[in-house]
Protein backbone atom coordinates (compact mmCIF):
# COMPACT_ATOMS: atom_id res chain seq x y z
CA UNK A 1 0.00 0.00 0.00
CA UNK A 2 2.87 2.40 0.71
CA UNK A 3 3.98 2.23 -2.92
CA UNK A 4 0.56 3.72 -3.79
CA UNK A 5 0.49 6.85 -1.61
CA UNK A 6 -2.92 8.09 -2.79
CA UNK A 7 -4.62 4.80 -1.86
CA UNK A 8 -2.59 4.69 1.34
CA UNK A 9 -3.90 8.14 2.23
CA UNK A 10 -7.49 7.10 1.48
CA UNK A 11 -7.11 4.07 3.73
CA UNK A 12 -5.73 6.16 6.61
CA UNK A 13 -8.47 8.75 6.07
CA UNK A 14 -11.34 6.27 6.31
CA UNK A 15 -11.59 6.34 10.15
CA UNK A 16 -11.51 10.15 9.99
CA UNK A 17 -14.29 10.06 7.40
CA UNK A 18 -16.52 7.93 9.63
CA UNK A 19 -15.96 10.25 12.59
CA UNK A 20 -16.67 13.30 10.46
CA UNK A 21 -19.99 11.89 9.27
CA UNK A 22 -21.34 11.73 12.82
CA UNK A 23 -20.24 15.25 13.77
CA UNK A 24 -21.27 16.90 10.50
CA UNK A 25 -24.63 15.08 10.70
CA UNK A 26 -25.34 17.12 13.84
CA UNK A 27 -24.25 20.27 12.03
CA UNK A 28 -26.66 19.50 9.20
CA UNK A 29 -29.51 18.97 11.67
CA UNK A 30 -28.76 22.32 13.32
CA UNK A 31 -28.69 24.10 9.95
CA UNK A 32 -32.18 22.84 9.13
CA UNK A 33 -33.43 23.56 12.65
CA UNK A 34 -32.28 27.17 12.27
CA UNK A 35 -34.10 27.52 8.97
CA UNK A 36 -31.20 27.24 6.51
CA UNK A 37 -31.78 25.30 3.28
CA UNK A 38 -29.99 22.00 2.77
CA UNK A 39 -27.69 23.40 0.08
CA UNK A 40 -26.52 26.21 2.41
CA UNK A 41 -25.42 23.79 5.10
CA UNK A 42 -23.63 21.54 2.60
CA UNK A 43 -21.95 24.58 1.00
CA UNK A 44 -20.66 25.71 4.40
CA UNK A 45 -19.13 22.27 5.00
CA UNK A 46 -17.60 22.12 1.53
CA UNK A 47 -15.95 25.54 1.84
CA UNK A 48 -14.88 25.50 5.51
CA UNK A 49 -14.09 21.99 6.74
CA UNK A 50 -13.84 23.07 10.37
CA UNK A 51 -16.27 21.94 13.05
CA UNK A 52 -15.78 24.63 15.72
CA UNK A 53 -15.61 27.44 13.16
CA UNK A 54 -18.74 26.27 11.36
CA UNK A 55 -20.81 25.89 14.53
CA UNK A 56 -19.73 29.34 15.71
CA UNK A 57 -20.39 30.83 12.28
CA UNK A 58 -23.83 29.21 12.13
CA UNK A 59 -24.72 30.66 15.52
CA UNK A 60 -23.66 34.14 14.41
CA UNK A 61 -25.54 33.87 11.12
CA UNK A 62 -28.74 32.93 12.94
CA UNK A 63 -28.30 35.74 15.47
CA UNK A 64 -27.79 38.29 12.66
CA UNK A 65 -24.06 38.89 13.07
CA UNK A 66 -22.24 41.04 10.54
CA UNK A 67 -19.81 39.73 7.95
CA UNK A 68 -16.78 41.26 9.65
CA UNK A 69 -17.81 39.82 13.02
CA UNK A 70 -18.35 36.35 11.54
CA UNK A 71 -15.05 36.53 9.67
CA UNK A 72 -13.05 37.63 12.72
CA UNK A 73 -14.64 35.00 14.95
CA UNK A 74 -13.96 32.11 12.61
CA UNK A 75 -10.45 33.44 11.96
CA UNK A 76 -9.59 33.44 15.67
CA UNK A 77 -11.18 30.03 16.26
CA UNK A 78 -9.23 28.56 13.34
CA UNK A 79 -5.86 30.18 14.10
CA UNK A 80 -4.68 26.86 15.48
CA UNK A 81 -4.50 25.56 11.92
CA UNK A 82 -1.73 28.06 11.22
CA UNK A 83 0.44 26.51 13.92
CA UNK A 84 -0.46 23.02 12.70
CA UNK A 85 0.51 23.93 9.14
CA UNK A 86 3.85 25.38 10.27
CA UNK A 87 4.58 22.20 12.18
CA UNK A 88 3.44 19.95 9.34
CA UNK A 89 5.59 21.87 6.85
CA UNK A 90 8.63 20.29 8.53
CA UNK A 91 7.17 16.85 7.89
CA UNK A 92 6.17 17.08 4.23
CA UNK A 93 8.36 16.07 1.32
CA UNK A 94 10.91 18.78 0.56
CA UNK A 95 10.11 18.45 -3.16
CA UNK A 96 6.45 19.42 -2.65
CA UNK A 97 5.88 22.67 -4.63
CA UNK A 98 4.46 25.74 -2.94
CA UNK A 99 1.19 25.55 -4.90
CA UNK A 100 0.59 21.97 -3.77
CA UNK A 101 1.37 22.93 -0.18
CA UNK A 102 -1.22 25.71 -0.39
CA UNK A 103 -3.84 23.35 -1.85
CA UNK A 104 -3.44 20.56 0.71
CA UNK A 105 -3.38 23.09 3.56
CA UNK A 106 -7.13 23.49 3.00
CA UNK A 107 -7.66 20.01 4.42
CA UNK A 108 -5.16 20.23 7.27
CA UNK A 109 -7.68 19.59 10.05
CA UNK A 110 -6.89 18.44 13.59
CA UNK A 111 -7.36 14.76 12.75
CA UNK A 112 -5.48 14.84 9.45
CA UNK A 113 -2.63 16.74 11.08
CA UNK A 114 -2.42 14.14 13.85
CA UNK A 115 -2.46 11.28 11.34
CA UNK A 116 0.29 12.84 9.22
CA UNK A 117 2.53 13.59 12.20
CA UNK A 118 2.44 9.97 13.34
CA UNK A 119 3.81 8.63 10.04
CA UNK A 120 7.43 7.54 9.75
CA UNK A 121 7.85 8.84 6.20
CA UNK A 122 7.86 12.20 4.45
CA UNK A 123 4.30 13.32 3.68
CA UNK A 124 3.68 13.61 -0.05
CA UNK A 125 0.94 15.35 -2.01
CA UNK A 126 -0.73 12.10 -3.19
CA UNK A 127 -0.84 10.74 0.36
CA UNK A 128 -2.39 13.90 1.84
CA UNK A 129 -4.74 14.27 -1.13
CA UNK A 130 -6.13 10.77 -0.64
CA UNK A 131 -6.67 11.33 3.06
CA UNK A 132 -8.23 14.76 2.59
CA UNK A 133 -10.53 13.52 -0.18
CA UNK A 134 -12.04 10.77 1.96
CA UNK A 135 -12.40 13.05 5.00
CA UNK A 136 -13.87 15.84 2.86
CA UNK A 137 -16.50 13.51 1.40
CA UNK A 138 -17.44 12.31 4.89
CA UNK A 139 -17.80 15.87 6.20
CA UNK A 140 -19.97 17.05 3.31
CA UNK A 141 -21.96 13.80 3.17
CA UNK A 142 -22.75 13.89 6.88
CA UNK A 143 -23.94 17.49 6.63
CA UNK A 144 -26.20 16.67 3.69
CA UNK A 145 -27.67 13.63 5.43
CA UNK A 146 -28.33 15.52 8.65
CA UNK A 147 -29.95 18.45 6.88
CA UNK A 148 -32.08 16.16 4.70
CA UNK A 149 -33.49 13.78 7.32
CA UNK A 150 -34.13 16.36 10.04
CA UNK A 151 -37.85 16.53 9.29
CA UNK A 152 -38.08 12.72 9.62
CA UNK A 153 -36.55 12.65 13.10
CA UNK A 154 -38.74 12.91 16.21
CA UNK A 155 -38.54 16.16 18.17
CA UNK A 156 -36.90 14.49 21.18
CA UNK A 157 -34.08 13.10 19.03
CA UNK A 158 -33.51 16.42 17.28
CA UNK A 159 -33.18 18.16 20.64
CA UNK A 160 -30.71 15.52 21.79
CA UNK A 161 -28.61 15.91 18.65
CA UNK A 162 -28.48 19.68 19.17
CA UNK A 163 -26.75 19.00 22.49
CA UNK A 164 -24.31 16.49 21.02
CA UNK A 165 -21.87 19.17 19.87
CA UNK A 166 -21.48 20.44 23.44
CA UNK A 167 -20.68 16.90 24.54
CA UNK A 168 -18.02 16.71 21.83
CA UNK A 169 -16.37 19.95 22.99
CA UNK A 170 -16.43 18.79 26.61
CA UNK A 171 -14.82 15.51 25.56
CA UNK A 172 -12.05 17.49 23.84
CA UNK A 173 -11.42 19.77 26.82
CA UNK A 174 -11.56 17.38 29.77
CA UNK A 175 -8.63 15.00 29.03
CA UNK A 176 -5.94 17.73 28.67
CA UNK A 177 -7.51 19.72 31.53
CA UNK A 178 -7.13 16.72 33.84
CA UNK A 179 -3.47 16.34 32.92
CA UNK A 180 -2.42 19.99 33.00
CA UNK A 181 -3.34 22.62 35.60
CA UNK A 182 -2.51 25.34 33.10
CA UNK A 183 -5.05 23.99 30.63
CA UNK A 184 -7.62 23.70 33.43
CA UNK A 185 -6.93 27.26 34.48
CA UNK A 186 -7.34 28.43 30.88
CA UNK A 187 -10.71 26.70 30.63
CA UNK A 188 -11.92 28.12 33.96
CA UNK A 189 -10.80 31.64 33.01
CA UNK A 190 -12.58 31.38 29.67
CA UNK A 191 -15.77 30.29 31.42
CA UNK A 192 -15.44 33.13 33.95
CA UNK A 193 -14.91 35.78 31.28
CA UNK A 194 -17.83 34.44 29.24
CA UNK A 195 -20.08 34.56 32.31
CA UNK A 196 -18.91 38.11 32.99
CA UNK A 197 -20.03 39.18 29.53
CA UNK A 198 -23.29 37.28 29.87
CA UNK A 199 -24.40 38.61 33.26
CA UNK A 200 -22.99 42.16 33.29
CA UNK A 201 -25.73 44.58 32.13
CA UNK A 202 -23.54 46.67 29.81
CA UNK A 203 -21.25 43.92 28.55
CA UNK A 204 -24.14 41.57 27.75
CA UNK A 205 -25.13 43.97 24.95
CA UNK A 206 -22.18 42.74 22.89
CA UNK A 207 -22.92 40.12 20.26
CA UNK A 208 -21.70 36.52 20.58
CA UNK A 209 -19.00 36.97 18.00
CA UNK A 210 -17.31 39.87 19.76
CA UNK A 211 -17.60 38.09 23.09
CA UNK A 212 -15.69 35.14 21.62
CA UNK A 213 -13.07 37.45 20.09
CA UNK A 214 -12.50 39.50 23.26
CA UNK A 215 -12.56 36.47 25.57
CA UNK A 216 -10.03 34.64 23.41
CA UNK A 217 -7.59 37.54 23.35
CA UNK A 218 -7.94 38.24 27.08
CA UNK A 219 -7.52 34.67 28.30
CA UNK A 220 -4.89 33.62 25.74
CA UNK A 221 -2.92 36.83 26.30
CA UNK A 222 -3.01 36.47 30.07
CA UNK A 223 -1.91 32.82 30.00
CA UNK A 224 0.88 33.58 27.51
CA UNK A 225 2.12 36.39 29.78
CA UNK A 226 1.75 34.47 33.04
CA UNK A 227 3.00 31.09 31.85
CA UNK A 228 5.39 31.59 28.92
CA UNK A 229 6.91 28.55 27.27
CA UNK A 230 10.56 28.53 28.26
CA UNK A 231 13.10 27.21 25.81
CA UNK A 232 15.72 24.84 27.10
CA UNK A 233 18.55 27.32 26.57
CA UNK A 234 20.82 25.80 29.18
CA UNK A 235 20.65 22.32 27.66
CA UNK A 236 21.43 23.67 24.21
CA UNK A 237 24.39 25.62 25.60
CA UNK A 238 25.74 22.52 27.35
CA UNK A 239 25.40 20.47 24.17
CA UNK A 240 27.19 23.10 22.10
CA UNK A 241 29.92 23.35 24.70
CA UNK A 242 30.37 19.61 24.64
CA UNK A 243 30.60 19.65 20.84
CA UNK A 244 33.24 22.36 21.05
CA UNK A 245 35.40 20.33 23.44
CA UNK A 246 35.10 17.31 21.17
Amino acid sequence: MKDKPFLHGMKDGLPICLGYISVSFVFGVMCTEFGLPVWAGVLMSMTNLTSAGQFAGLSLIVSGGGLFEIGMTTLIINLRYTLMSLSLSQKVDEKMPTLQRALVSFGNTDEIFAMCMTQDFAITTPYMSGMILVAYIGWALGTGLGATVTSLLPEMLRSALNMAIYGMFIAIILPPARKSRKVLLTVLLAVAVSCLFYYTPVLKMLSRGWVIIISTFLVAGFMAWKFPVKEEIKEEAIEKAGEGHD
